[in-house]
């Protein structure tokens, strides 16, 4: 318990009474003393007791924290003649506990210690003090990663050593060995504190991907993020869930990115503080970092199967119906143009994934992507991938270029990761000149508006072309359009499969032919629903059946497919 005296910017003063062990003091409305005025913080000082002390830390606010004259990033143990001074306003801290007379025999360790606990509402948790012995060991653990994570980087420093330029294997083992002398030379290192495992953290943070490296071994999780260096959510089972993983600071954070972009030849920093990348086994990372983000770097990474999926697995998830999956292998072994159409997250990439699998081998095929996700299994396959500009902002290899080059490399197939600006009228035209059976993805919540997004794109390219001119160009290129969706419950599924069967008045028919339709949701808020045909036969399987081909036509027909 302890007493802050305020002295605000008219003279007026007041005490606030702080019953926890800790306080925030800002404009945030989280904070426990809450001042107002330009040069005063969101967050911006925290107090806190140790066990020898109260003491104040600054959060790093333009106009700063100043300790009887003057600036400090942390002060204490204080004593209630010291002035604070925060903007206009002025504090002192009266210390309630005369327990905490004692301060010459604690060790160091406690006072670096203190600033990891985090403030909480004085009335919410009033017991906040009498933590638990696991809570104090995890914090305990924390602050001996932070500090080791910043000696190794300074130590690296120091020794001037280029670990760009090492091998993986080398950089892991002499890290691993700076860690091992710097915890040696820690002679206030907790005997119960287990160091094996502080150096395996230390030791993934600096070379690794840090905590992201159990997450991502984790095959129950599909997605991780990191919204800043001590907020990290993830995605398991379609839902999406705090975790306790945290990197020890913004340092850290920034230190994964750029070890994920740097062997991609692809860069991160406040002149370009935004980058798509992939990690070694194809997952997707999104980084962005200040000033652009508040808080601090934030990295999102959407993770693939080890393996790679086929139909039977997405029949197995309940994403597909067999006979949607035994019309889409039809559809494609016989080169008809697939869009598959989705909003953010809903398994786009994962379902042309399947689809580009049924391509027969043999056939040469050329996918475009902006970060290589996909994963064929094909002997006769080139993968292209988009390039940023530079630091001086020229070498930029737009998905576009790479649409116009493939048309020069003699492909049977091409497969675009996903459409979204001016390559969609290159897609059209080449899907029009003799590339049947190309497949993409773009960003739209039903086939309808999946054929205006397309139309929008082909805008986009620059040409003035007219309406009729596009919808005629969409008509004649694209045969089917595959809808995926991501349910309530977190589930994704295909809810529509439906074909493009021309255009009357000036508007592009469709018929559907698939479609998933909902049915409520059962006690634990899983959403039920079925599949079902249309009874409608698409126009194509008529020309498939005069040329002698065998097909099932029951596929269509309106009841449960299990």
């Amino acid at each position: 318990m302890f007493q802050i005296h305020i002295t605000d910017p008219d003279k007026k003063q007041r005490a606030e009474l702080i019953e926890n062990t800790a306080a925030m003091i800002g404009k945030g409305r989280e904070c426990h003393i809450r001042l107002t005025g330009w040069r005063i913080g969101r967050e911006h000082a925290r107090i806190f007791r140790t066990r020898s002390g109260l003491f104040i830390q600054d959060l790093g606010q333009f106009a700063g924290t100043w300790v009887n004259g003057t600036r400090v990033e942390q002060h204490g143990p204080l004593v209630h003649t010291d002035e604070i001074v925060m903007g206009s306003y002025s504090f002192r801290v009266e210390d309630k506990l005369e327990a905490a007379a004692n301060t010459a025999s604690k060790p160091i360790a406690d006072t670096l210690l203190a600033p990891l606990q985090e403030a909480r509402p004085p009335v919410a948790f009033p017991m906040q003090a009498q933590a638990t012995a696991p809570a104090h060991a995890a914090v305990t653990h924390h602050f001996w990663r932070r500090r080791i994570h910043e000696q190794l980087l300074d130590t690296i420093d120091l020794r001037r050593r280029d670990m760009m330029r090492m091998e993986d294997a080398q950089l892991r083992s002499e890290t691993e060995l700076l860690i091992r002398e710097i915890i040696a030379q820690e002679s206030a290192l907790p005997a119960s504190l287990d160091h094996e495992k502080l150096l395996r953290d230390v030791l993934n943070e600096a070379v690794g991907l840090g905590p992201l490296e159990e997450l991502l071994a984790d095959d129950s999780i599909t997605e991780i993020m990191v919204n800043r260096h001590d907020e990290i959510y993830l995605e398991r089972g379609g839902r999406l869930e705090r975790h306790p993983t945290v990197f020890t600071s913004d340092r850290a954070v920034q230190g994964v990115i750029e070890r994920i972009v740097a062997p991609l030849g692809r860069r991160i920093d406040e002149s370009s503080p935004m980058v798509d990348a992939r990690l070694k086994d194809g997952s997707r990372v999104n980084a962005i970092i200040p000033p652009l983000a508040i808080k601090g770097p934030t990295l999102t990474i959407r993770k693939f199967a080890r393996r790679t999926l086929n139909a039977d697995d997405l029949i197995g998830f309940g994403a597909v119906s067999p006979d949607m999956a035994a019309f889409l292998r039809v559809a494609v072994l016989h080169r008809k143009n697939i869009v598959i159409s989705g909003g953010t997250g809903s398994g786009k990439t994962t379902l042309l994934n399947v689809l580009s699998n049924f391509i027969p081998d043999g056939e040469r095929i050329i996918t475009i992507e902006d970060a290589a996700e996909l994963r064929l299994a094909h002997s006769h396959l080139i993968s292209l991938e988009a390039r940023p500009a530079n630091a001086e902002g020229r070498g930029a290899i737009a998905i576009r270029d790479l649409v116009k080059n493939a048309l020069r490399m003699r492909p049977d197939r091409i497969v675009v990761g996903e459409c979204r600006g001016g390559e969609a009228l290159d897609m059209l035209q080449a899907m029009n000149t003799g590339h049947d059976g190309s497949l993409t993805t773009l960003h739209a919540n039903t086939p309808r508006d999946a054929l205006a997004r397309l139309e929008t794109l082909v805008l986009m390219a620059g040409m003035d072309l007219p309406l009729t001119a596009i919808r005629d160009q969409v008509v004649s290129a694209v045969d089917l359009i595959v809808q995926q969706a991501r349910l309530a419950d977190g589930r994704r599924v295909v809810t529509a499969i439906v074909e493009v069967t021309g255009i009357e008045s000036g508007k592009i028919q469709m018929q559907e032919l698939f479609k998933y339709e909902q049915q409520g949701r059962d006690p634990q808020g899983r959403v039920l629903g079925r599949f079902t045909g249309c009874n409608a036969v698409p126009n194509f399987y008529e020309t498939l059946r005069e040329s002698g081909i065998e097909l099932d036509l029951s596929l269509f027909n309106r009841q449960v497919n299990a």
